[in-house]
C-alpha cells in the first residue's frame, strides 16, 4: 500500500530540511500525540544510526515499531525504515528547491505486510483507501504551513 504527497513550502531548501531533521522537535510531538518513544542514538550525528521504538495503540490494539533512519542527505532528503506488528514501512521525504525561497518536499509511504496479521491490517487499510489519502495529504498540508510560518517568522 502507498500514499505519496507532494507540497510546496515558501522557505529555502536548506531551511526545510533543517526543520524536517529536527528530531526532538518531532520527538515531542509525538509524545504529544499519545506515542511513547525511546531513541537510539544521538540526533546530532543521525547519519550514524539514529533509530527509535515506538509504541502506541492504533485500531484497538497495541502497536510497537522500530523506526530507523535508513538514509540521510543533507538539504535533498532522508529515508526512514521501520517495521513491527506485522508490518513494514518505507518513508522517503525529498526536497527540491524550486527557486531559493520556494522549496517542494515530496512525501513517499509505502506500507508492506509480514505476517498474515499484517495482511489483515493492510487489507482493511485498503477499504479506506481514499479516507486515509485524503487524511494524509492534509497532514503534510498541515506540517507545510506550519514549517512554513516557522521558518518565516525566525527569517
Amino acid at each position: 500500500m502507498e500514499f505519496l504527497s507532494k507540497e510546496d513550502i515558501e522557505a529555502p531548501i536548506a531551511g526545510v530540511f533543517g526543520a524536517i531533521s529536527d528530531f526532538e522537535l518531532l520527538e515531542r510531538s509525538a509524545l504529544r500525540r499519545g506515542i511513547e518513544l525511546q531513541r537510539i542514538g544521538d540526533p546530532a550525528s543521525p547519519e550514524k544510526g539514529l533509530a527509535w521504538d515506538l509504541a502506541f495503540s492504533f485500531r484497538g490494539k497495541q502497536r510497537d515499531i522500530r523506526l530507523a533512519l535508513a538514509s540521510y542527505t543533507p538539504v535533498t532528503g532522508m529515508i526512514l525504515t521501520g517495521g513491527g506488528s506485522g508490518i513494514d514501512g518505507r518513508m522517503e521525504v525529498e526536497l527540491l528547491a524550486l527557486s531559493p525561497q520556494r522549496t517542494r518536499m515530496s512525501v513517499q509511504l509505502t506500507l508492506s505486510p509480514t505476517t498474515l496479521t499484517g495482511r489483515l491490517l493492510v487489507q482493511s487499510l485498503k477499504l479506506a483507501r481514499s479516507n486515509l489519502t485524503r487524511r494524509f495529504k492534509l497532514r503534510l498540508a498541515e506540517y507545510a504551513k506550519i514549517t512554513e510560518e516557522r521558518l518565516n517568522r525566525t527569517a
